[in-house]
Formats: C-alpha cells, structure tokens, sequence
C-alpha cells in the first residue's frame, strides 16, 4: 500500500489515496499502521481525495485508535500539501469537505505553508457537545482526581475543553489530559488544552488529542484555545499559539470565524509490505 508521510510542527500523518488502499481499511489495520513500532508511525491517517458532491475535495481523518475524526487543522494542511504535491492544486482557494464542515484552504509559499479557514468557533454546550442545559461553557469548574480546573468548551467542528492554567507542561497534559478526554460530562469524548496567555497576542498550550493521546501540536486544538482567549478578553484577535512543536498563527473575527496559518514539511513516501498487515502481534488484535 503507497503512502505519504507529512508533519506540521512534529504532528505527523501518512496520507492515503483512496486507490492505494489494499482491501479494508479497518480500525485494526488503521492503529497498525500508526503503530510506532509495529507499524509506520503517525499521529493518524488521511484518507483522499474523495469525492464531494458540494466541495472540491473530500477528507476522511482517522485517529491513531482507529476512530475518525470531525477535523484536524493540521492534517488539513498536510493534506493541502499532498493535494500540491500531486499537481491537484495550485495558489488559490479551494474547499474540502470534513465530517466537521466545510473548509477553505489557500497554499501558499511553494507549498511549505497553508492557511485555512477553520470556520466559526462556539462555546455553545448543545453543540461542542457539554452535558447540562444549554449554556455558553465558560470559566466552569472541573473537579478531576486531585485537582480542580477553571475550563471552557468550545467547538470548531470537533470538541475542545481548554484548561486555564498558570503554567503549563508535557507532564500536566499527559497525566490529567485522557482523564478529561474520557469525562462523562463530554459525550462525544474531548480534545484537552492546557492554556497559558502570555500577553495580548500570545499564548501557549499543551495538548491531549482525542484517539491519539499527546501531541505536539493540533491546528483544531489552536483554533479553539485562541478564540477562547479571545473570548475571555485575554487577547486580541490576532494571536500566535506556541506549542512544543513551534507556533501556528490565528486570526479571529468578530463572530469567532478563525483563519490558521501554519506550516507543512514532506518527510517520506513508501510501500508498507502485506508481510507487516499478516503478522500476529499485540498492537494488531
């Protein structure tokens, strides 16, 4: 089976073209592949171009647990970068269809950088989706093992908690964040980001992706950390995410529509041998 391997700032995917796929490609063979020692290695896969009947493009974003995701602003721009790669686009606007909605992308700079339209943000609980009643999910309190935690909801397609925290660590995210992930007050499951303004333009997270575990960055997980900062007045619509992997750039309206602009470096392309998807090891039951 052919494959891509691309990375935006450390978080890693392999692209598959829907006709290079050998057979099924179940949840088993899906966290084979994103298996870091059995398998590839990847912080999930992306599957297209598919068809649409309303965008340019579709894309299906399975996470490394064998779920699938609404949206990934990072594997959006790997995938644009596949798409530029193939000759499919060039420098001007196209659409791609997600299970969290449309986008809108734009690569630009030869490829190496892309910006998309992540569309707009809400903190509304009937659609991030936040057990109670109907609420905007703001400044709440989360009581989680020996720790209680201010937090906000926020959805960009797919579900965010974002963490309001002093300071912020690989350590806080990996021990608290799949708590948080799998809380019951989340239905659907949450992505986690632990949130540190810096000052009126920055900010600095940490991240716990759902279906994948710790990350070094997330364009979704940005989106949605910057335009609750902006929401809590703690900056300014213009707003530079700072992550282990490096920073991505995020511009909020108004009404909370949010523009990500980031970068995508190619890394490798390769066959992955049926003898890997024949083998009987742990990581593959």
């Amino acid at each position: 089976m052919k494959y891509l391997k691309y990375h935006g700032l450390g978080n890693d995917y392999v692209v598959i073209h829907p006709a290079d796929v050998s057979g099924d490609l179940s949840p088993k063979k899906i966290r084979l592949i994103c298996d870091r020692n059995y398998g590839i290695g990847s912080d999930g896969i992306l599957l297209g171009p598919l068809h649409s009947d309303t965008c340019d493009f579709r894309l299906r974003i399975l996470n490394p647990d064998g779920s699938e995701a609404e949206k990934s602003g990072n594997g959006l721009r790997i995938f644009s970068r596949y798409l530029w790669d193939l000759g499919s686009i060039y420098e001007t606007p196209f659409t791609v269809e997600t299970l969290g909605g449309t986008v809108v992308c734009h690569v630009h700079k030869g490829g190496r950088m892309v910006t998309v339209e992540m569309g707009e943000v809400s903190f509304m609980s009937t659609k991030v989706p936040v057990a109670g009643e109907e609420r905007e999910v703001l400044r709440e309190s989360m009581d989680i093992e020996d720790a209680i935690f201010e937090y906000c909801a926020a959805t960009v397609g797919n579900p965010h908690c974002v963490i309001l925290c002093n300071d912020v660590s690989p350590e806080l995210a990996r021990h608290y964040g799949p708590l948080i992930e799998t809380d019951s007050r989340f239905p659907n499951r949450t992505n986690v980001q632990f949130l540190k303004a810096i000052d009126r333009e920055n900010i600095q997270i940490e991240i716990w992706e759902r279906g994948a575990g710790y990350t070094l960055a997330s364009g979704s997980s940005s989106t949605a950390a910057a335009a609750v900062a902006f929401r809590l007045g703690l900056c300014g619509p213009a707003i530079t995410v700072h992550m282990p992997g490096g920073s991505l750039a995020i511009h909020l309206a108004q009404n909370f529509s949010a523009t990500m602009t980031g970068p995508v470096t190619r890394v490798c392309e390769g066959f992955m041998d049926r003898e890997m998807f024949e083998e009987d090891r742990p990581s593959n039951r």
